[in-house]
């Protein structure tokens, strides 16, 4: 994006400064490999920051250029009813509008790794509270956030709304803010890939560890001097297990580059389930509320209801697939 942007710049926005995402895609699995080695998930506290400053980054830009374009145009392109323009058919509209609710969807669904964060937290006071109040902040920030942001897209482009705000090229101008706003969407990535891979990783060698324990390929650590910092503890499974991992995450996106359509489907997919079912689920448990009683109902009607609204996402998101897969070849997908 940023290489168009500046394409764009120097050619002019009708030229269409194709690139080809692969040597991207590759780079960026590189610093996977190199990040992935960060053993244990307490010690990314400090990526996690520079993760979160990051989106509160390329969000601020986004809405800002959204804002402009409006004010520029002096109209609002989008409807409320959602048929306006008809730059689009009514199918494609409520495809697209499916697949949003995906994309939304996945911004929700952290819960994958709420655990984990809540056994980072130091307590006193109790990691209970500290998490209700984090949850509670996090999420007012991200939906003011995103709500702005979808809202001012969409009252600037109308219909013609690009899946991304930034990267879609709606904006070209200032090229260089919009340079600044997709290097820290990258260096947010870097971040979000491993905090949510941490989990996963911790998963797989704890279980290595129990089933194979007297394997040392498995179990031990090499110490690694680092000049001016203390040993690394170099373990030969981490490194041959997450590396293998990395690599093959990188190829899967490199075969399947549909940022928007897979985002949507991996959103309606973890949302419902991990994200409503399961803690409303344990929290009827918890709290004993007794059948068919009013609270009862209404946690019931939630949870029904995010169901409808993932499998209408998980539908619209795997049309976009579809559609994508109409015009695509393998690993030759250029932007």
């Amino acid at each position: 994006a940023i290489e168009r942007s500046n394409c764009f710049h120097s050619k002019g926005d009708k030229n269409p400064c194709h690139m080809n995402s692969n040597p991207y895609m590759i780079a960026f699995g590189i610093v996977e490999i190199v990040l992935s080695q960060i053993p244990d998930f307490d010690q990314l506290w400090w990526l996690s920051i520079v993760a979160a400053v990051m989106s509160f980054t390329y969000s601020t830009i986004g809405l800002g250029l959204g804002i402009a374009k409006v004010a520029e145009t002096g109209k609002f392109r989008g409807s409320l009813t959602g048929i306006s323009i008809g730059t689009v058919s009514e199918t494609q509209k409520i495809w697209r509008s499916f697949q949003a609710l995906g994309d939304i969807a996945f911004a929700y669904s952290y819960s994958i790794i709420l655990i984990e964060i809540q056994d980072t937290v130091k307590s006193p006071p109790s990691e209970s509270k500290t998490m209700k109040k984090a949850s509670l902040i996090s999420v007012g920030v991200t939906t003011l956030f995103y709500m702005l942001c979808g809202c001012f897209g969409y009252a600037a482009f109308g219909d013609l709304s690009p899946g991304n705000l930034l990267t879609g090229f709606g904006f070209y101008n200032p090229y260089w803010l919009l340079d600044i706003a997709n290097a820290a969407i990258v260096i947010h990535l870097v971040g979000a890939y491993q905090v949510f891979c941490q989990p996963l990783f911790a998963f797989i060698e704890k279980q290595a560890h129990q089933r194979f324990p007297d394997s040392e390929f498995i179990t031990k650590d090499i110490k690694v001097p680092i000049p001016g910092f203390k040993c690394y503890n170099l373990n030969l499974f981490r490194l041959v297990w997450r590396t293998i991992f990395v690599i093959l995450t990188t190829v899967i996106s490199m075969l399947l580059p549909f940022f928007n359509d897979v985002v949507g489907l991996l959103g309606a997919l973890g949302f419902w389930p991990l994200t409503v079912y399961f803690p409303v689920e344990m929290y009827i448990a918890q709290k004993k509320i007794p059948k068919w009683s009013t609270k009862w109902l209404c946690l019931q009607i939630l949870s029904v209801a995010c169901l409808i609204i993932t499998i209408a996402a998980a539908a619209g998101s795997i049309a976009g697939v579809v559609t994508d897969l109409k015009s695509y070849k393998p690993f030759s997908t250029s932007y």
